[in-house]
């Protein structure tokens, strides 16, 4: 959260825009765009615990489901973005759609599962799945990714152990739809 790190997100958000490039925002690039939240230019995916959600939207999430649902979609519709507000249920919106996530559990509560998300979600987008599908794709895919590890370890989870599990996920038939439609 220093001024340096601010300022570079700040440049490399308005270069992607001017390049038309997709934007997977995390962390500490979701704290420095919130300084200056406005509507994207370019196609964005902004993955969000409950605390950065209200640092970037000025409000907290509310604790029942249909309501969580309803502000993410209203702030995805503002910044012209897709939202993963991450927690026990994930909830998935681009402003006009909107999907629930149930796949995960309490153990990955542990940091570096949301980096496994956003890595996901923008290596999805840099193959060229567009960014609400590559949330919902990814959302799912981290969760049962450690779901698996779960049943493996119990509540002993590492972020690396979802890396083991992702790409078996991603070969599965059944996704294929979900990740070549764009």
């Amino acid at each position: 959260t220093h001024r340096e790190t601010f300022e570079a997100a700040q440049a490399l958000i308005a270069m992607a825009e001017e390049l038309g490039k997709p934007i997977a925002l995390d962390a500490d690039g979701v704290k420095a765009f919130a300084k200056s939240a406005r509507p994207l230019r370019s196609p964005t995916a902004i993955s969000a615990h409950a605390g950065e959600f209200e640092i970037l939207t000025g409000r907290r999430p509310p604790p029942d489901l249909e309501g969580r649902r309803a502000e993410v979609s209203e702030a995805a519709r503002k910044l012209n973005a897709t939202i993963v507000l991450k927690g026990r249920v994930d909830v998935i919106s681009d402003g006009r759609r909107s999907k629930l996530n149930f796949t995960g559990n309490p153990g990955m509560t542990v940091g570096g599962t949301g980096d496994v998300l956003i890595g996901v979600i923008g290596g999805l987008m840099a193959q060229g799945v567009e960014p609400y599908r590559a949330a919902v794709a990814a959302a799912f895919v981290n969760g049962a990714a450690g779901d698996l590890v779960f049943a493996r370890k119990g509540y002993h989870i590492l972020p690396t152990d979802l890396l083991d599990e992702i790409p078996k996920l991603l070969e599965r038939p059944e996704l294929a739809p979900a990740l070549t439609q764009k």
